[in-house]
């Protein structure tokens, strides 16, 4: 049977949806983020040596990444299932996820958490510097990649084609920080997405298998 490495609000949460899409059996065990740091437990280093989350067993074999796991599952699992009907764009997006949504995001993420926790005395100099880095670097990025998004789910459906498939799997969490953390980047086609995948009922199966789930 296969195995989830659950970690609370994690990328994992795409692992166990895709697992119910697929109607595989498999089991959990769960980890819990510190509430200090919100950092992984290191028991999962005893998993996998990088100590992070999604990692599946599937019996000898042990997958780290969230994209590799879901490629994994669906050449396996899926005889031929949820490959979309465009295999560039299935491709493409199944990168862009990780490679050029989450960047920018993270440092979002990072910047404000180093701004919310500076001591008051350098806390001027330390907003400055915030301010310009999002400034140049980050704002730009966010916003030409959710216009990005937002142009080609103009385009059709689902991000490969016309079919629903693990691409659009890949993508919901940059999508999902993207609505928690800078909404006003998100256009109409992007939220009326993310909607239509959270009333899918494999999603909502993983919600209920996985636990609260949301954005740190």
């Amino acid at each position: 049977m296969i195995t989830v490495h659950h970690l609370n609000n994690s990328r994992s949460q795409r692992i166990l949806w895709l697992l119910e899409e697929l109607g595989l059996d498999y089991q959990i065990v769960r980890y819990e983020r510190s509430k200090q740091t919100m950092l992984a437990p290191a028991a999962l280093r005893q998993i996998h040596p990088l100590g992070k989350s999604p990692v599946i067993s599937d019996g000898d074999q042990t997958l780290a990444e969230s994209g590799a796991i879901i490629q994994y599952l669906v050449n396996k699992y899926g005889n031929g299932r949820f490959l979309g009907t465009d295999s560039t764009k299935y491709l493409y997006w199944m990168h862009f996820a990780e490679g050029s949504a989450m960047g920018p995001l993270l440092l979002s993420l990072i910047f404000r958490k180093v701004q919310s926790s500076t001591p008051f005395f350098i806390k001027p100099v330390v907003t400055s510097i915030v301010k310009q880095v999002n400034a140049i670097l980050i704002a730009p990025n966010l916003k030409a990649n959710f216009q990005y998004i937002e142009d080609e789910l103009s385009k059709s459906e689902w991000f490969a084609g016309d079919e629903f498939s693990a691409a659009d799997i890949q993508m919901s969490f940059p999508l999902e920080a993207g609505a928690a953390r800078v909404y006003e980047c998100m256009g109409p086609k992007s939220l009326a997405y993310l909607q239509k995948i959270h009333e899918r009922p494999a999603y909502q199966r993983a919600l209920e298998r996985g636990g609260e789930y949301s954005m740190l």
